[in-house]
């Protein structure tokens, strides 16, 4: 039988091929390549930031945040995120994304920035009863210091329920510079938001 192992990341010493009983085990376990990790959990209200200080960036080179129930309490905001490298908040406008949403009327568009302080969790939601955001983040090589740090989105969401229109978004966004991600940050422009935030890592399996 190959060596399972329990760490993430851990070495599998064996030809390269797995049977199916130990699969299972090693999903089981919670071993197997795509598991997950939770890192931390944050449940907020009527903050205007919301820091993940300790990201395990050293274990991990893929994060995974799911964000359930975002509410603004200022109409029409979006959830910001921003990296902290080795300790420091960059904060300039270096954020590079690209989205493209679609709304339920069938009318779609983009949101693009070469140049902003941050990158997006999600696109503007509203404020009235029932008005959320909901999405998840993939997040890349953020403790290769030789790597740039990137980011997927997909995002589901009630910008206005004026409109009673639904609304879409995908893409991802990059901090183009080769630095350690050791902090994320989540926040609005104004005012402030609650929100379920739980971030994860991703295991990976390496064979030789």
């Amino acid at each position: 039988m190959a060596y399972l192992g329990t760490q993430p990341n851990d070495v599998k010493k064996n030809i390269g091929l797995y049977t199916p009983s130990e699969i299972l085990q090693l999903t089981k376990d919670g071993s197997w390549s795509g598991s997950l990790e939770l890192i931390e959990s944050q449940t907020v209200s009527g903050v205007s930031s919301a820091i993940f200080t300790s990201i395990k960036e050293n274990v991990y080179n893929v994060h995974f945040l799911q964000i359930i129930n975002f509410k603004p309490t200022d109409d029409e905001r979006d959830l910001e995120i921003r990296f902290f490298e080795s300790g420091v908040e960059e904060s300039a406008s270096v954020y590079q994304y690209a989205y493209e949403f679609g709304r339920a009327s069938g009318t779609f568009g983009q949101s693009k920035s070469t140049g902003n302080t941050h990158i997006r969790g999600t696109l503007n939601v509203g404020n009235a009863t029932n008005e959320c955001g909901n999405s998840y983040n993939y997040f890349y090589n953020l403790g290769d210091s030789s790597k740039y740090s990137f980011q997927t989105n997909h995002t589901v969401l009630i910008p206005n329920l004026g409109t009673s229109e639904m609304l879409f978004n995908f893409g991802g966004g990059v901090l183009p510079q080769a630095s350690t991600v050791d902090q994320i940050k989540l926040y609005v422009s104004s005012g402030n938001f609650s929100c379920t935030a739980k971030l994860y890592g991703v295991k990976q399996i390496w064979v030789t």
